[in-house]
């Protein structure tokens, strides 16, 4: 992906992070056809199967939402995700050559939910995007909101989450680290890549820790709604981050039973 307009350096290194992330996920995955060449197309999906997600291979992609172009796909994006996940609606146009793998839509998110570390990278990946876009919109809209944007910077000690709060967002550190904090007491640290803030996020409660920034962090914010289309779209991740949620709870329930007997 490549975001038209300018944009500060973390966007280049969260683009470059995500951009090795579809081919780690498609491996072992079989194409559902061979390669597609295509020299020119002004609305990719009227011409071509809307079944398929499409790994670029070579060229670019061109992309609107909602009538303005904000991005391009170029080798390694896939082209097609977005459908069914409550956003606005991608067109996509292709100017000059391209080369494109296709896949079969339910055969690779099947191939990705197999897997926990492909799951992984898939919720990274869709997130990202989605998280660049909402950011390139404010900056093209000369908007400055909070984490609505996408993205939040937090100086050492500053507060990522805090106890008692509505739970509004997801979260995501893309550079830094932080640690939780319940009553003041701290009980685990949350590390780059990692997802949190979404157990108050479903169970539609209070927050139950703060999180501190232990360093100067980048931080990827995802609105509530967004990251409940997603969970509802991919159920299959929505658990493995329940599964992940409740053995982290476990830990951090057997820390605080430990230090109130020390």
């Amino acid at each position: 992906m490549y975001l038209l307009g300018e944009h500060p350096p973390y966007i280049d290194n969260l683009i470059e992070s995500l951009q090795a992330l579809p081919a780690q996920m498609l491996e072992g995955l079989k194409p559902a056809g061979e390669a597609i060449e295509i020299s020119g197309a002004d609305n990719f999906y009227q011409d071509y199967p809307s079944d398929r997600l499409y790994l670029v291979e070579e060229g670019i992609v061109h992309t609107e939402i909602e009538g303005r172009a904000l991005f391009y796909l170029q080798d390694g994006d896939l082209i097609g995700l977005r459908q069914g996940l409550g956003l606005p609606p991608c067109t996509y146009a292709i100017r000059q050559f391209a080369r494109l793998i296709p896949y079969n839509r339910q055969a690779l998110f099947k191939h990705v939910h197999q897997n926990e570390k492909h799951q992984e990278m898939f919720t990274r990946y869709i997130l990202g995007q989605s998280a660049l876009l909402a950011d390139s919109l404010a900056r093209s809209s000369q908007l400055r909101s909070h984490p609505a944007t996408g993205f939040m910077h937090v100086k050492k000690g500053g507060s990522i989450i805090q106890e008692g709060d509505d739970a509004d967002h997801v979260f995501i550190i893309m550079n830094g680290h932080a640690e939780a904090f319940v009553k003041g007491l701290k009980v685990g640290d949350v590390h780059k890549d990692e997802v949190f803030g979404a157990m108050a996020v479903f169970t539609n409660e209070k927050r139950s820790a703060s999180v501190i920034a232990s360093e100067d962090s980048t931080v990827m914010t995802v609105p509530k709604d967004q990251f409940v289309d997603l969970m509802q779209t991919h159920p299959r991740i929505c658990s493995t981050l329940v599964e992940n949620m409740a053995r982290t709870i476990i830990s951090l329930n057997q820390k605080l039973l430990d230090k109130e007997n020390a």
